[in-house]
């Protein structure tokens, strides 16, 4: 395979993945990049993990024994979200209502070459992404007068990641690396919001603009409807594209332990912007839509540093530990909504959201049965990051506990097939407070994650 036919494939694989969405379980970020990594919890700052690796710390391409690799890959990923009106009992489920919902596919792919002492790479990888849907006939498309409004209440995050990665073999214990990542993201989001909310909202100077007098001359207003969702399976109601990047390096302290560390940078990613129709709900006029263009401002996804360790306890025997420190409270004080009408005016609406950092421990083993068949299992364990009281339905990122297994088979020294299976446990919160329910709700949300990738060596 030549290696512009292996860039070419890098490039289709990266416009391919802005079809599909993957839910993530470290709030917005899949548990660990690629099979070998996810099926150990997720662990993978201290060792070789394949092409794969620039993703996690690219320092580790370093490790990489042949001159040449390549990875193609896949997740699928499966989700069980629900929410439920604590008050009246009634269920809301996610499920595939629309063309672009679950279960989510996020291809990879990537390209390693080695020149002495010098490893460079290329990838397209899903980075993390969120998605529900509850459709339009739940209690959460009703309005504060009770009406069944008809109204999509969903999402779809996919953040999508590029990396150029580069790595230096210092000396026979220390190889230091970083690459520099293209980010594309894109979001679909529909969501009603009651006329509790918004008044909450709008006492609490989360609203502004100059259509706020004018939702106020509405005739018993019973809420307000976001819309800005393209229903394909290639398309985000908005979207924009960034960059980001991570350093990292390996030590080998003895024969038989590598530490490990890396730092990928915040996001700097625009405004995404797009079409969108913002509905009032009248209890006397019906829906009166606007349609108009609309951005979501400044999100971002966030630092993060890792540190971690593989030790070897026998030739065959391996464990590995990777704690890491997730800054989400710098990115994710609010969601912030900015939307200008056709026919003029503008809405300035502020989510609360008021993450929290998080840590993550991720802990792993493999063991060699035969030159073919290595296995391998993990855990995970992370702190929440959201809080209740800012908890929205349609974005349910709450899981923090992951087991994990997988296995590699070697068809050859050069060719190999690597399989994980991840399940998030379900987890539980309630949200009694507005401006993010009117309803008291309790989110549930576990979920079942598959990767396959072939790795290739020549």
């Amino acid at each position: 395979m030549s290696r512009k036919r292996i860039a070419q494939l890098a490039v289709l694989a990266a416009l391919a993945a802005q079809g599909h969405s993957a839910s993530a379980t470290d709030v917005f970020y899949l548990e660990g990049v690629g099979a070998v990594s996810r099926s150990m919890g997720g662990a993978g700052v201290a060792q070789d993990l394949g092409p794969s690796g620039m993703m996690t710390n690219p320092a580790t391409l370093s490790l990489m024994r042949e001159e040449r690799q390549a990875l193609f890959g896949l997740d699928l990923v499966t989700t069980d979200i629900s929410a439920r009106n604590k008050a009246t009992g009634e269920t809301a489920n996610s499920d595939s209502h629309s063309r672009n919902r679950g279960p989510y596919l996020a291809p990879e792919v990537a390209y390693v070459e080695r020149f002495g002492k010098w490893s460079f790479g290329i990838g397209a990888f899903a980075r993390g992404g969120l998605g529900t849907e509850y459709g339009r006939k739940s209690f959460l498309s009703r309005d504060s007068g009770g009406g069944d409004t008809g109204l999509d209440n969903s999402s779809r995050l996919l953040v999508l990641d590029i990396p150029l990665a580069m790595s230096y073999q210092v000396d026979d214990a220390l190889s230091i690396g970083a690459s520099l990542d293209a980010v594309w993201q894109g979001v679909n989001l529909d969501l009603l919001l009651g006329a509790d909310q918004a008044g909450d909202l709008i006492g609490g100077g989360r609203v502004s603009g100059s259509l706020l007098p004018v939702l106020g001359t509405v005739p018993a207003l019973q809420g307000a409807h976001f819309s800005l969702t393209k229903n394909g399976p290639i398309a985000s109601g908005v979207n924009a594209w960034g960059y980001s990047g991570r350093l990292g390096l390996v030590y080998q302290a003895t024969q038989a332990t590598r530490f490990g560390a890396s730092y990928t940078i915040q996001s700097q990613v625009g405004d995404m912007e797009g079409d969108a129709t913002l509905t009032a709900i009248s209890g006397v006029a019906g829906k009166i839509p606007l349609t108009g263009k609309i951005k979501i401002k400044d999100f971002q996804m966030p630092a993060k540093l890792s540190v971690g360790v593989l030790h070897s306890l026998t030739d065959k025997w391996s464990v590995a530990a990777d704690i890491s420190r997730v800054f989400w409270k710098d990115v994710m004080k609010d969601i912030k909504v900015a939307f200008e009408a056709d026919g003029g005016g503008n809405l300035n609406v502020s989510l609360p959201q008021d993450y929290r950092d998080q840590t993550i421990l991720a802990l792993g083993t493999s063991y060699v049965l035969t030159p073919e068949w290595t296995v391998r299992a993990g855990v995970r364990f992370a702190s929440q990051a959201l809080r209740s009281g800012t908890l929205l339905a349609v974005v349910p990122a709450i899981p923090t506990k992951h087991i994990s297994a997988g296995f590699t088979y070697a068809f050859s020294k050069s060719s190999r097939v690597n399989f994980a299976y991840s399940h998030a446990f379900k987890e539980r919160m309630t949200n009694r407070s507005l401006p993010n329910t009117s309803a008291p709700i309790e989110v549930s949300h576990s979920q079942d994650n598959v990767t396959l990738d072939y790795t290739i060596s020549f």
